[in-house]
């Protein structure tokens, strides 16, 4: 079956909106009316049909407009792509990763053969047919995970394990929630997450380490994040902090339903097969207040967890200058009935 790609814009007049079926396999992550932090990792195995769990990459109808975002941001700065020369390896690991959860999942759109070290690559969605030769750098118009990665719907992060610890050696980011790949490249995870003084006063930082020193190659695990963030924009990196920070400013009741977003990454890893490397994806998706306010269960639970948060996490995720103006907005949508155990989403 054929996907219709949808021509959103994630900047400027931020056309991105989510369709019916969009909205009811969008990833709600909260499971209960509060929210307590913590790590909530499982095995990233298949999920229901058409859910965002059905197949390791997922690829949607926005496909198109963020491949055409992440060229936009790579153009205006090109560091948010990097990686240190020992990586290439796990680059080169990546590629196929990719390359073969993509055409095995969606075959109408992605095509890969194989002979040996000769591939043929075909996205029949972006117009591209290329052949290269795996491990072969100069075979192809990028280095390998740039060039796929212009392909995939979310970020990657690239880990090198040593020394008992992970270390942020490459990546792309195009979709930073507040965070900076060019800063952080070349920190320990510890260092990395040091902005989260909640995740190290909790213990998950450690947890999280632990966990993901422990992941083994063909058992891929995911977890749930979220945020919320104010208009549909895929790039709120420090770098350009002066463009989209001075809009939690210009929340008003008015505004509330179609501006402010819940903001949710669906983030899976691998341990990759040549270099013994970690890859992170890290998979985004909006929600808009107006689209929760269709699933009647969301608009209950949603604002009994905002009411939930401890100050400390508000203004770790930046909300705190309109936190409360959502919540005046979305009280009247929470009729008091009790909400059904477990997460909401298909």
């Amino acid at each position: 079956m054929n996907t219709i790609f949808k021509p959103d814009t994630f900047r400027n007049d931020f056309t991105f909106a989510n369709s019916p079926a969009a909205i009811k396999r969008f990833p709600f992550p909260f499971c209960e009316d509060t929210y307590t932090y913590s790590l909530d990792m499982e095995p990233h195995v298949a999920g229901p049909a058409g859910s965002v769990y059905e197949f390791p990459i997922d690829i949607d109808d926005h496909y198109v407009s963020d491949m055409a975002d992440r060229a936009h941001v790579l153009k205006d700065d090109p560091l948010c792509c990097q990686a240190f020369p020992h990586m290439m390896t796990a680059q080169w690991d990546l590629l196929e990763l990719l390359m073969t959860s993509m055409a095995r999942a969606y075959p109408h759109q992605f095509t890969l053969h194989r002979n040996g070290d000769q591939w043929h690559w075909i996205n029949k969605t972006l117009g591209i047919d290329d052949k290269f030769r795996f491990g072969d750098i100069s075979t192809l118009s990028y280095e390998p995970m740039e060039y796929i990665a212009r392909q995939c719907q979310g970020d990657f992060t690239l880990l090198d394990q040593r020394d008992n610890n992970l270390w942020l050696d490459g990546g792309i980011a195009t979709s930073q929630a507040d965070w900076s790949l060019d800063f952080s490249l070349g920190m320990n995870f510890m260092e990395w997450h040091g902005a989260e003084p909640v995740a190290h006063d909790t213990g998950v930082s450690d947890h999280a380490l632990n966990s993901l020193l422990n992941v083994q190659q063909n058992s891929p695990v995911r977890r749930l994040n979220w945020t919320m963030t104010l208009n549909p924009r895929l790039d709120n990196s420090p770098e350009n902090y002066d463009i989209w920070g001075r809009d939690r400013a210009t929340v008003t009741p008015a505004n509330v339903g179609d501006k402010v977003h819940l903001r949710v990454e669906l983030q899976a890893v691998w341990r990759l097969p040549r270099s013994n490397a970690l890859v992170i994806s890290t998979r985004t998706y909006f929600l808009k207040m107006r689209e929760l306010l269709t699933q009647p269960n969301w608009a209950r639970r949603f604002p009994r967890v905002l009411k939930s948060l401890p100050a400390e996490l508000v203004d770790a995720k930046g909300i705190t200058r309109y936190r409360d103006v959502t919540l005046d907005w979305l009280n009247p949508y929470d009729d008091g009935q009790a909400t059904p155990t477990g997460c909401l989403f298909k």
